[in-house]
């Protein structure tokens, strides 16, 4: 029977979130870079004022996001760690990812909702809500994306473990 490296199963799922985090600051870093630009040279008047503006402020809150995550990243495995709080750990990420991938859903139909909004003849924010809408679809479908393949690698990464517990 083989010996169990707790310690080693720590790490792995700490590497693989790290690399989750390195992806989600390349796309805020992507999102502030070319978004930021873009709006210094748009019409307030139009929508691609509003898409840009709102990438920056996805940008701003992805980069918090990334910060606090490598914040909480372990570079050592604590000592001590059994395979039940290993376990209760990666459930734990898990659910968060799985908890995300439901909001990003929910992201991307309040960018279908605000479309239609800017539709309606008359509407006096349309420009505001089309560039809105369309931000919202962008991130909610790089997010839907993001969050489902992260779960997808950590769900995988755990079914391995629970023969051992």
């Amino acid at each position: 029977m083989p010996v169990l490296d707790v310690g080693a199963l720590d790490h792995a799922r700490e590497m693989l979130l790290g690399r989750a985090l390195a992806v989600l600051a390349a796309w805020a870093l992507l999102n502030l870079l070319v978004s930021g630009t873009l709006l210094k040279q748009a019409d307030r008047r139009f929508a691609p004022y509003y898409f840009h503006g709102m990438n920056v402020g996805w940008g701003l809150v992805n980069t918090v996001l990334v910060c606090w995550g490598i914040l909480h990243l372990r570079f050592t495995s604590p000592p001590g760690l059994r395979l039940a709080e290993l376990v209760a750990g990666q459930l734990h990420n898990e659910n968060l990812f799985l908890l995300n991938t439901g909001l990003d859903v929910a992201y991307i139909m309040t960018g279908f909702y605000l479309r239609a909004l800017a539709a309606v003849p008359g509407q006096p924010r349309a420009p505001r809500l089309h560039g809105f809408g369309q931000a919202l679809w962008v991130q909610g479908g790089f997010l839907l994306v993001f969050d489902a393949v992260v779960w997808s690698l950590l769900h995988w990464q755990g079914r391995g473990w629970i023969p051992l517990v």
